[in-house]
C-alpha cells in the first residue's frame, strides 16, 4: 500500500520556502504521494478554514515537480466546477508531462457557496456540471493531440450517493476524505452497491484520512487519530479492506500550525517509521 501526505499549500507560515522544504522532508521520509488542496477564490467561507495565502495547486505542483524527483504529486481535491473542463484537461497533461508522469488529479464538487458564486458558478448544479466536466477531460485526453497524456489516475472525492456514482462512472480510485472507521465501511459498502447497480467494477481505495497523533483521542474516533500504534492499526485494516494508497492529513484545523510544520513532520515521521 502506498502512503501519501496531504501538504498544507495555505494559511500564514506558507511561503515558497517552506512548500520546498515540505516536498523535500515527504519525499526524503519516503512518502509515495504529495497532495494539495484547492480553492480558487478565498471567500469568507473558505478563509474561515484555509486562509490566503492559497497557493494555487497547478502551479504550486509544477513548481514542486521541479524540486522532488519520485513522489508523485496530486490534487485532494480539485474542485473541477470552478474552472473550465478543457483547461484542466490541458493544465493536468501538461503537468503530467512535466513531472515525468508523476500526476494524479483528484476532484470533487466542492462546497464552498460563496466561492462558487463568486465565480458565477451554479452552486446546485456542481454535481451535474463536475460529471459533464469528467467526460469532456477524458475526451480531450483520448481525441486531441494537444491535450494527450498518459494515464492520468482520475481519483473522485466524496461519500454521498452521487458522488459515489461518479466514483463507480469515472474514477480510477475513490478518494473519501475524514471518515471514522465506521462511516468508511458504511461507505465502502454503498461504493459496492453503486458498482453492482452500474454493472461497473469497483474503483481503487484511495482514502484521505486525519493524521493526529494523541494518547486521548476523541470518542467518535476518526481514522489517523490516537496514538502512533492506532493510526498503523488503522492503515493495516484499511489495506485489509483493499485500500492501495492512503494520504494522511496533518492539518488538524488551526491555520497556526502552518507556522510550526516540523510538529507535522515528527507526526509523519513517526508513522512512517512503524508502517511497512
Amino acid at each position: 500500500m502506498r502512503l501519501g501526505v496531504n501538504v498544507p499549500n495555505f494559511g500564514p507560515g506558507t511561503n515558497p520556502e517552506v512548500l520546498r522544504a515540505w516536498a523535500r522532508t515527504v519525499e526524503g521520509l519516503g512518502f509515495d504521494l504529495l497532495m494539495v488542496s484547492d480553492h480558487v477564490v478565498i471567500t469568507d467561507d473558505v478563509k474561515a478554514f484555509y486562509p490566503a495565502p492559497f497557493y494555487e495547486p497547478f502551479t504550486t505542483l509544477s513548481w514542486l515537480a521541479g524540486v522532488t524527483e519520485r513522489i508523485t504529486l496530486g490534487t485532494t481535491v480539485l474542485v473541477l466546477p470552478l474552472r473550465h473542463p478543457l483547461l484542466v484537461a490541458r493544465m493536468a497533461a501538461n503537468l503530467d508531462r512535466l513531472s515525468g508522469g508523476r500526476f494524479v488529479l483528484g476532484v470533487g464538487a466542492g462546497w464552498a457557496r460563496q466561492e462558487h458564486d463568486a465565480l458565477g458558478v451554479p452552486h446546485d448544479r456542481r454535481g451535474r456540471l463536475t460529471d459533464e466536466a469528467l467526460v469532456t477531460i477524458k475526451d480531450a485526453w483520448r481525441d486531441h493531440d494537444d491535450y494527450r497524456a498518459g494515464h492520468i489516475p482520475i481519483w473522485v472525492g466524496g461519500d454521498s450517493a452521487p458522488a459515489l456514482r461518479r466514483a463507480v462512472a469515472h474514477g480510477d480510485a475513490w478518494h473519501p476524505l475524514r471518515q471514522t472507521p465506521e462511516q468508511f465501511e458504511e461507505a465502502l459498502a454503498r461504493l459496492k452497491t453503486a458498482a453492482q447497480d452500474a454493472g461497473k467494477p469497483v474503483p481503487a481505495l484511495a482514502p484521505r484520512i486525519l493524521l493526529n497523533l494523541t494518547d486521548d483521542p476523541p470518542a467518535e474516533r476518526r481514522l489517523g487519530e490516537g496514538t502512533v500504534a492506532q493510526v498503523v492499526a488503522d492503515l493495516h485494516r484499511l489495506r485489509d479492506l483493499g485500500a492501495g494508497t492512503v494520504v494522511l492529513d496533518p492539518y488538524l484545523g488551526d491555520p497556526r500550525e502552518t507556522l510550526e510544520p516540523e510538529a507535522a513532520w515528527h507526526a509523519l515521521a513517526a508513522v512512517r517509521k512503524e508502517f511497512r
